[in-house]
């Protein structure tokens, strides 16, 4: 459990704190603890001005970031690479409270939709890009990878602490009632039409990225209102998952927007 003195220099990887925070790195103990780490001042900074509730901070040196944290403590670098997970960690690391997920019944009304995308690296990319385009969430159906994982956090760059990621599983079943709601579906598919014929999809609108390995599935397909293709101009068969929502997710705002 995280707690204990504020300021005691830990040397120990054994200490119950250094444990906890070590635990982090498993969807499990983050569930179980209602705790996620951060990595980096930058990230730290990010967190706090975001309103994220912070718990306990590890920092090689005194820093003024220790005055914001219950608990703050000094650690050898050896420790920072026990808990955190990269081979070079930053200096400063620190727990903080999982933000409440947000009810699908309180979505905003430009989303982004996950189905089954496991690689952090995307679900993390896709997240940051989503708020950069002017999207306001992002679903999260089965299958995708754990959102407050550092590997996704990191991916996010921060964006992971301002737009909300709403459980939505199953994917197909959210995706009716926010059809139902009044909500266009646009689906990403390699035997999709061409994304530049996209209809207007007026105020409420969500885009859904499929896996990276099958595409979206057929109950998701179903659901959809129009299924979009990026067009092939070279011999590249398809792009990465999250460059081809970074572009789709531009033409749907520019389309909002009257732009074209």
């Amino acid at each position: 459990m995280v707690g204990g003195d504020r300021r005691v220099r830990i040397t120990s990887v054994k200490n119950p704190l250094i444990a906890s925070l070590r635990a982090l790195k498993a969807k499990k103990a983050r569930e179980d603890m209602g705790l996620f780490l951060v990595e980096g001042e930058v990230m730290l900074r990010e967190a706090l001005s975001s309103g994220l509730v912070p718990r306990a901070m590890l920092s090689e040196a005194e820093t003024e970031l220790a005055a914001c944290f219950p608990e703050a403590h000094i650690v050898p670098r050896s420790i920072l690479e026990a808990v955190c997970d990269t081979r070079t960690p930053q200096p400063v690391c620190a727990a903080f409270e999982i933000p409440a997920s947000t009810p699908l019944a309180d979505a905003p009304d430009r989303l982004a939709a996950l189905d089954g995308v496991q690689d952090p690296g995307n679900v993390g990319t896709i997240w940051r890009t989503a708020d950069a385009a002017g999207l306001q969430g992002l679903l999260l159906g089965e299958g995708c990878a754990d959102a407050f994982s550092p590997k996704v956090q990191r991916a996010a760059m921060g964006s992971g602490f301002r737009l909300p990621a709403i459980p939505a599983e199953p994917l197909a079943e959210a995706l009716r009632e926010l059809r139902a709601r009044g909500y266009r579906v646009i689906a990403s598919a390699l035997d999709g039409e061409d994304f530049r014929l996209m209809p207007d999809v007026g105020e409420k609108f969500v885009l859904v990225i499929g896996s990276e390995a099958r595409g979206v599935s057929d109950e998701v397909r179903r659901e959809a209102d129009f299924l979009a293709k990026l067009p092939m101009r070279g011999r590249a068969e398809s792009l990465n998952a999250a460059v081809a929502a970074g572009i789709m997710m531009y033409a749907l705002m520019r389309e909002r927007e009257g732009c074209r």
